[in-house]
């Protein structure tokens, strides 16, 4: 038996369920990107002000790429789904009821995507496509023009692929149609995430039609946000406690994660917004010190720990956690050379990094490490490089961000400290595997891919200082290993 409204009825009293009629929800924001963490971050939020505060604000989901079973699950179930909140303690649920419509980009076409977008009372674009789904540069925060897909969305604008190219085609219906803007919110980790959005979707509408770059200038807004919240991806074992936890009813479309969740939102919407304040999240007027303090805090010890965790052994970061070491490295890094950077005012960041490892302890919560070390060249710059250059400038200590990249580079080598393959992911994998397979283990190594312009800029491999530290941190992984080289650094402090 499945999650459907038929079988709301027979889920344990314990979980909680739509309280509201459906049938008043309205599709008002398309989200591109219906994965794990919208799910359980975004969404949550929306079926909480329509179970508390009778909001209207609902969701058509759309995936453009992959996640063709995800749109097919959710559609198969009425368009619902569970999120489960997994603590030492226990589990906890609720059935998610605020999406309205799903659609996929390469089952249903992508003009069905672009009219979902075009609707009249659509009011705000909203997504979660991970970095690489940007198609952008992160040490510069623009558009990659000779991205395959930015090329294809030039040249053949009214049948896109990408999602940049999806929304500029979207803004300009709309704009034929002589219908209101709408909003373009970001939820990816990302630096200034509604700048970085604001740069991709203007590059490529002035690749396409000067006129129409000059009217989304002027009539859309791009906020930024920082999101927050532990989500593993979903794996069979997820769904079977799942479905426990559901009195037996399947949920292919469910999702867990851990309890915390934060949302801070920069409030600067063309076209409304739902109340998310009522529910928790944070309407700021800036917040890039919240953004940085989350992805250099948070998101660069994940790193940190996925790298050197998974280098040695660890599968999961709780596994980590149980290494003193690792755990008293992590917190040094977060404390001692990622809070220094930070611009935060009025935050207790010694009490932030130790709940942070207190989540990181969650023994629910099996957030694999080799999850969190994909993408490693999207990511990077953001969590450990900008960090760097502040202590390069102001003459500080990085010993924990040289070894983190340090990890980095041994594990994009594609082999593990016990000889084994390392399925690595990253879009820039056949780069990453021409510099490898062209350089000499050792400093040549750290040298070939410190050269990777589009990760580490044009000045980080022309310092001396910061090639050096790395270089050093790196040879003490080939002779030690990754859990000594820890072991080593931890006992430092």
């Amino acid at each position: 038996m499945k999650l459907s409204s038929k079988t709301l009825s027979n889920l344990p009293t314990g979980i909680i369920v739509p309280s509201y009629d459906r049938t008043k929800i309205k599709t008002r924001i398309v989200h591109l990107g219906f994965g794990a963490f919208h799910r359980a971050h975004q969404a949550v939020y929306a079926d909480q002000l329509a179970s508390q505060f009778d909001s209207d604000w609902g969701f058509c989901e759309v995936n453009l790429i992959g996640g063709e079973q995800q749109i097919a699950d959710l559609n198969a179930q009425d368009n619902l789904y569970s999120v489960a909140e997994m603590a030492s303690e226990g589990w906890s649920g609720r059935v998610i009821g605020v999406i309205c419509r799903a659609i996929h980009a390469e089952v249903e076409g992508i003009d069905t995507v672009l009219e979902a977008m075009a609707e009249p009372q659509v009011a705000i674009v909203s997504i979660t496509i991970t970095e690489k789904g940007y198609c952008y540069q992160p040490a510069t925060g623009k558009l990659i023009q000779d991205h395959p897909l930015i090329q294809h969305d030039t040249t053949n604008p009214r049948v896109p692929k990408s999602a940049p190219g999806v929304i500029v085609e979207a803004l300009r219906l709309r704009r034929e149609r002589q219908l209101p803007a709408f909003t373009v919110m970001s939820c990816d980790n990302m630096p200034e995430n509604g700048h970085v959005t604001r740069n991709v979707i203007l590059g490529l509408a002035k690749l396409q039609d000067e006129k129409l770059a000059e009217w989304i200038e002027a009539n859309v807004s791009f906020p930024s946000t920082m999101v927050d919240r532990i989500v593993p991806a979903v794996t069979p074992e997820t769904l079977e406690k799942i479905a426990q936890q559901l009195g037996g009813i399947n949920d292919p479309a469910g999702v867990a994660c851990e309890p915390f969740r934060q949302w801070v939102i920069e409030d600067n919407f063309v076209n409304g917004r739902p109340e998310w304040e009522k529910v928790g999240a944070e309407l700021v007027q800036d917040v890039l010190p919240f953004e940085e303090m989350k992805l250099r805090m948070l998101n660069g010890s994940h790193s940190f720990l996925a790298y050197l965790g998974y280098l040695a052994g660890y599968q999961h970061i709780n596994d980590c956690m149980q290494d003193d070491n690792y755990a008293a490295a992590a917190r040094h890094l977060m404390l001692n050379e990622q809070a220094p950077t930070l611009r935060t005012q009025g935050v207790d960041l010694v009490a932030y990094a130790d709940s942070l490892l207190n989540r990181y302890r969650n023994t629910a919560l099996k957030h694999r490490t080799w999850q969190i070390a994909m993408d490693g060249t999207q990511k990077l710059p953001q969590r450990m490089l900008d960090s760097v250059r502040y202590h390069l400038a102001n003459n500080g200590n990085f010993d924990c961000l040289a070894l983190g990249i340090a990890a980095w580079i041994r594990y994009v080598g594609g082999v593990d400290e016990q000889g084994l393959a390392i399925e690595v992911s990253d879009p820039l994998l056949a780069q990453l595997q021409a510099l490898v397979s062209g350089s000499q283990e050792g400093s040549a190594r750290v040298k070939a891919l410190l050269s990777l312009e589009v990760v580490f800029g044009n000045e980080l491999p022309q310092n001396p200082k910061f090639v050096a530290a790395v270089t050093e941190a790196y040879e003490h992984l080939l002779k030690f290993g990754a859990k000594e080289s820890v072991a080593k650094l931890a006992q430092r402090f």
